[in-house]
């Protein structure tokens, strides 16, 4: 059965959807397959050729239940799922059929109030500094601000994702057939973070074809072979 990790906070702005496709991208650099799972109604469903995991659109209530329904049926699979902004009702939906929920958060106290917030109302969630500054003195103001606000929860925050600007290369409709190496780096490290919660096992793998899928159907097994 699959595994389902849902990428949720209350803050807009934080980088979920961004986290979602370097996570999925990582995944499938490690050899595991996954989808990438959509439920802002705000965005559109991107194109799938050339990542390395599948597209699904969950943008309605219906959609998301098939959806999850379908990638649980699959075996040693990953559904992602972006949750949006300002959502709290569905964060709260979504945070009961995960197995592993992140919530990212950026270097200001806006953010780490909220997340803090977040991290009470979902016990099991870990935060994950995002879109993280790669400046020195700024970098050092960042991991005070954490260490002073963040220090109860400071085993439940994970490793920065550093700010990349090729990242946003990932949202594009249509990606590169290829990537740059400091992004395909980026992706490896936030999805070895993951698979270490998990506790997956790791293998380098070629890339996986994507297809595709309306959310009825959901995405297919088949479809991820190299």
């Amino acid at each position: 059965m699959a595994d389902i990790i849902c990428i949720i906070g209350n803050k807009g702005g934080t980088g979920k959807t961004t986290l979602s496709h370097m996570l999925c991208q990582g995944l499938g650099l490690l050899g595991q397959r996954s989808v990438c799972v959509l439920t802002d109604t705000h965005r559109e469903p991107l194109d799938p050729a050339d990542r390395r995991y599948l597209i699904a659109d969950a943008r309605s209530r219906e959609a998301l239940a098939k959806v999850t329904e379908k990638i649980r049926s699959l075996k040693a699979w990953l559904g992602v799922i972006d949750g949006g902004g300002n959502r709290t009702e569905m964060d709260r939906r979504l945070y009961g059929l995960a197995d592993l929920v992140l919530l990212p958060f950026r270097d200001s106290h806006e953010d780490i109030r909220t997340v803090i917030r977040d991290l009470e109302m979902f016990p099991r969630a870990y935060a994950v500094p995002t879109q993280w500054p790669t400046n020195a003195w700024q970098r050092e103001a960042a991991e005070k601000a954490v260490a002073e606000l963040l220090a109860p929860y400071r085993d439940r925050i994970l490793e920065p994702v550093f700010s990349l600007s090729a990242s946003k290369l990932l949202l594009q409709k249509q990606i590169p057939a290829s990537l740059p190496t400091p992004l395909a780096n980026a992706c490896r490290a936030v999805a070895h973070q993951v698979i270490d919660l998990l506790q997956l096992p790791v293998e380098e793998a070629t890339p996986v074809q994507g297809i595709a899928r309306n959310a009825a159907n959901g995405p297919r097994p088949a479809a991820a072979a190299a």
